[in-house]
């Protein structure tokens, strides 16, 4: 390429064996074809790096959509399964209050159980910033019912403490505290509590336990004593009343054979009768009531285990 210095025109030739071609530009040619392959460069450039930069966008979005899919199901399994920890926390409370009763122990309060903490902070090292908000409110639920659990399993722990070291002080006592079921087996049926009697209509306080069982069933002696009554009475048929000391007292109605007689001193898992249909009863079952100083107690809140264990 030469420059003409008398017209300011640029000239472009090339040289081949057929000849010599030449192309003749102005100095306005130039820099308008420079400012039109400036402007095609950079819209070609600007439409390459926004498809570029919308791949990208598409793709990280695609990854985080899968990454917040596969969080969702491990905070959902993570839900159930602490659900399922706190279904057998109340079922450990339970056996708890239960334990208590045997051990002649206080309940927990319950303002206690409910085991209250202070404001609760969201600046937590777990939540992190570039999680979605579901995320983190997820997040927080569930590390707030972890400390709960927590909590509740440190308070059942000393719980059960306080009642080993009160068992190993009290073994005597505990001897005489009704806790077996008074029957193997058996189906639980008209419970402690008020009804309509069956026979009379009338509603009234039930005191004790029916447990239907077939005529012949073993009855077992609850806890360690004394008879105090085994004869035939009215509504009761053939019963026997045990005397176990420390304030509890046990009674079985409707037995078809009586084992035991007056004075007589059991053991716990002992023999003592077999179940019938006597006295005032429609059909075959025991009736078992505990007492305690006198009062009525519910029995399923003293039956610890089976009779044959």
């Amino acid at each position: 390429m030469r420059k003409s210095l008398q017209t300011n025109n640029y000239i472009l030739h090339r040289e081949t064996d057929t000849g010599v071609r030449q192309w003749h530009f102005s100095r306005m040619q130039i820099v308008s074809l420079s400012i039109v392959t400036t402007i095609v460069l950079s819209v070609f450039l600007f439409i390459s790096g926004d498809y570029l930069s919308q791949y990208l966008y598409e793709k990280r979005l695609n990854e985080f959509k899968s990454n917040y899919k596969n969080v969702a199901a491990n905070l959902e399994m993570l839900r159930a399964r602490l659900d399922q920890i706190n279904t057998q926390m109340k079922e450990i409370e339970e056996k708890d209050k239960a334990v208590r009763t045997y051990a002649g122990m206080p309940q927990i309060d319950q303002d206690i159980r409910k085991l209250g903490i202070g404001g609760y902070s969201l600046e937590n090292k777990l939540l992190v910033d570039n999680l979605a908000p579901a995320v983190m409110k997820e997040l927080t639920l569930l590390e707030m019912d972890l400390g709960k659990i927590s909590r509740e399993v440190n308070l059942e722990l000393a719980s059960y403490s306080s009642i080993y070291e009160k068992v190993k002080s009290d073994i005597n006592r505990i001897q005489h505290i009704p806790s077996i079921r008074p029957v193997e087996g058996g189906y639980l049926n008209s419970s402690y509590g008020y009804r309509k009697d069956p026979i009379d209509g009338v509603r009234r306080l039930h005191q004790g336990q029916d447990i239907t069982i077939p005529t012949g069933a073993p009855i077992y002696a609850p806890a360690d004593g004394e008879v105090k009554r085994a004869y035939y009475v009215g509504g009761f048929g053939n019963h026997i009343k045990l005397n176990h000391d420390y304030g509890y007292s046990t009674i079985f109605a409707h037995l078809s054979k009586i084992y035991v007689k007056h004075g007589q001193k059991v053991k716990r898992g002992d023999v003592i009768g077999l179940s019938g249909n006597t006295g005032r009863s429609t059909a075959p079952h025991l009736h078992y009531e505990i007492h305690y100083y006198g009062t009525p107690q519910n029995p399923l809140d003293y039956f610890f285990s089976d009779a044959s264990k």
